[in-house]
């Protein structure tokens, strides 16, 4: 589990050097703007939902402002979980200043959530970005369900599988004339290594070492099954939610949402 280590290291490291006011005004937005943070079909999805009286977490909660945009919907009371100390610290802050009381912020490694967690959740979210920073996701998804109750759900919106197959600018495979090439394997094995920062929170520079992974969609949705996590939902979306906007409407995978319900028993 090295690799967890120096991603956290990565990722204080990234908060440190993060671009001016990264994030210090999510406050402003989550008291003006409904279910703040979300797209359009997220949107849409969450308000089926009631969250009314019910408990929620989100792993790899970034700075909390998705869980925080959720709360005013009625939850009993949240918890974030992130490897990274600082954006935790920031997530906290955040909620102070946005008047949120009912919701908890937690420094971990998600796979070593404490078991007084266990069976506490009505529902687990997860967005843009998680489910790469975890080489096993049977581990993961392990992890999800011990925190469902009986009959809980987890929802996910994340980049597809599909996008990993394409070149984006900034590396070498791109070629805006050739834009219907696919440069990598949809069955990759190796980890991704980067060492460029997190270009949305602090813009290029020698990084410490980011390690993610590549998975596809049968191994997301068996990873789920083995835990006793049934899709009941899987929607797949011609934009991209994360990485780059260059193959929007090209007519290829680039995003979805699923949720799968955990066995009642």
């Amino acid at each position: 589990m090295d690799y967890i280590k120096n991603n956290k290291a990565a990722w204080e490291e990234g908060f440190d050097n993060r671009k001016p006011c990264w994030g210090d005004d999510n406050h402003i937005k989550l008291k003006s703007e409904r279910l703040a943070f979300f797209n359009d079909d997220m949107k849409a999805e969450i308000e089926k939902l009631d969250f009314q009286g019910k408990r929620v977490a989100q792993f790899c909660c970034n700075n909390g402002r998705e869980l925080l945009s959720l709360m005013e919907l009625g939850a009993a009371g949240a918890v974030g979980f992130d490897i990274a100390e600082n954006i935790i610290a920031q997530a906290k802050d955040t909620a102070q200043k946005a008047g949120i009381e009912n919701c908890d912020f937690v420094a971990c490694n998600i796979l070593e959530i404490p078991d007084s967690y266990y069976g506490q959740f009505d529902i687990v979210l997860l967005t843009v970005g998680a489910i790469c920073w975890f080489e096993d996701l049977e581990v993961f998804f392990e992890k999800a369900a011990k925190c469902l109750k009986g009959g809980g759900l987890l929802i996910m919106n994340e980049i597809h599988p599909f996008e990993n197959m394409v070149p984006v600018p900034g590396e070498d495979e791109f070629d805006p004339r050739n834009m219907d090439r696919l440069a990598f394997s949809y069955f990759r094995k190796e980890p991704w290594l980067q060492n460029k920062g997190m270009d949305y929170m602090t813009g290029e520079y020698k990084s410490k070492t980011f390690t993610s992974f590549s998975h596809t969609l049968s191994e997301i949705i068996n990873s789920l099954s083995a835990n006793g996590l049934k899709t009941v939902r899987f929607n797949e979306y011609d934009y991209d939610i994360g990485i780059t906007d260059v193959y929007d409407g090209f007519g290829l995978p680039l995003s979805f949402i699923l949720m799968a319900e955990k066995d009642k028993g």
